[in-house]
């Protein structure tokens, strides 16, 4: 079972890489740019097949794939008649877009795994039965008690316990109406939760019975916690990556001098597919449990690798449209001072550039996956 979760963690990589080069092919076609191939994987060719000016196919090395721009640097050969289809010569609107559809299309693949987990395959949460009430907690002053089971707040009614928290943490302590069914009666409390420093949200100090449900949201609800979800992952990637440089000592000492993986540290493409097989193989996580888990990891990494990608740095694509941005801004100055429109910067004077971001991300990589077959992170399960 681990191993399967492993390969289906690897092939849902691949998907996911091949969907972001979609994006990039789609938008340039759209733009009338010349795409000469689209391939899975790299290395030899082992099948093909060209539909109008396009090849598609599938090489030896599965390790991502590609689709060809023609044109990218003016330095570029164009076929006779095409070369205004070049992508170099494109408005730089039109290249921002080509370039940040990649991104895009992970952000779509996160958004849509989390909509399907919420609406689709349902996730496992608590029944709204309360276990235990803090002492001196708002719930213990107005009179709730253990077994009492939620039946509405504020005339929402509830089938979990997670949509109950989320409208507590939402009321900013605001007054809260709950009805609840105790001894087969329905009972109403007026209260208002307070604000918990240590986990930085508003609570009413109630804690639910160890009794699970497979939830399900409807269409709108799952569409907008899903966006909510997602614009939650977003946010820690970035701050995953602004901690990154932080964290590489760390990886270093943890890599070759024995120290403990912290399973919250930087964890390369071995290492995730490795913890893809632990969730699969867990035995004590239902089914649904596990395929949520499973689906939710993959969601993070595509959001994850989407940001990453917008980095503006070459040879990413948050690079190249770093240069389309400085392309127009060198436009805007020469209107100013009403003068031509200076030529598009040719990216293969910034190849020495390049070269160094390309050299220090192989190190980063091959440091990961040393670290992930030697000192793998685990999570227990």
């Amino acid at each position: 079972m681990q191993i399967l979760g492993a390969l289906a963690f690897i092939a849902a990589l691949l998907i996911s890489v091949m969907v972001h080069e979609f994006g990039h092919f789609i938008t340039a076609r759209k733009f009338g740019m010349r795409v000469s191939e689209f391939f899975v994987g790299f290395g030899k060719r082992i099948w093909s097949v060209t539909r109008g000016e396009t090849e598609f196919g599938v090489k030896a090395i599965p390790a991502g794939g590609y689709c060809r721009i023609e044109g990218m640097t003016p330095t570029d050969v164009m076929p006779d008649g095409q070369e205004e289809r070049a992508f170099w010569r494109a408005s730089s609107l039109k290249k921002l877009i080509v370039l940040g559809a990649g991104s895009t299309a992970h952000f779509i693949i996160g958004f849509f795994l989390i909509f399907i987990i919420l609406f689709g395959i349902g996730y496992t949460t608590y029944q709204p039965i309360i276990d235990k009430v803090e002492p001196a907690s708002p719930a213990a002053i107005v009179g709730l008690q253990g077994g009492d089971r939620v039946i509405s707040i504020n005339g929402t009614k509830f089938v979990n316990w997670n949509d109950g928290v989320n409208t507590i943490a939402r009321s900013e302590g605001k007054d809260l109406r709950i009805i609840v069914l105790r001894d087969g009666k329905e009972l109403t409390f007026d209260t208002a939760a307070v604000y918990y420093e240590k986990e930085k949200r508003f609570r009413l100090g109630i804690y639910p019975q160890y009794q699970t449900v497979v939830a399900r949201d409807s269409f709108t609800k799952a569409g907008a916690q899903a966006g909510e979800t997602t614009w939650f992952l977003t946010k820690e990637s970035v701050k995953s990556l602004y901690n990154l440089p932080q964290k590489i000592p760390q990886l270093f000492r943890q890599t070759f001098m024995g120290e403990e993986r912290d399973p919250n540290g930087l964890v390369g493409v071995v290492g995730a597919a490795r913890v893809s097989g632990e969730v699969v193989a867990n035995k004590r996580d239902t089914t649904n449990e596990k395929v949520t888990t499973f689906l939710l990891l993959v969601a993070s990494l595509n959001i994850f690798v989407g940001i990453f990608n917008l980095l503006p740095i070459l040879p990413l694509d948050g690079g190249h449209m770093a240069v389309a941005i400085a392309d127009e801004i060198r436009a805007l100055f020469a209107r100013l001072r009403r003068r031509p429109r200076p030529a598009p910067i040719n990216v293969n004077v910034l190849t020495p550039i390049t070269g160094v971001v390309v050299v220090l991300l192989g190190i980063l990589t091959l440091l990961l996956v040393i670290a992930d077959i030697f000192n793998p992170v685990s999570l227990n399960l």
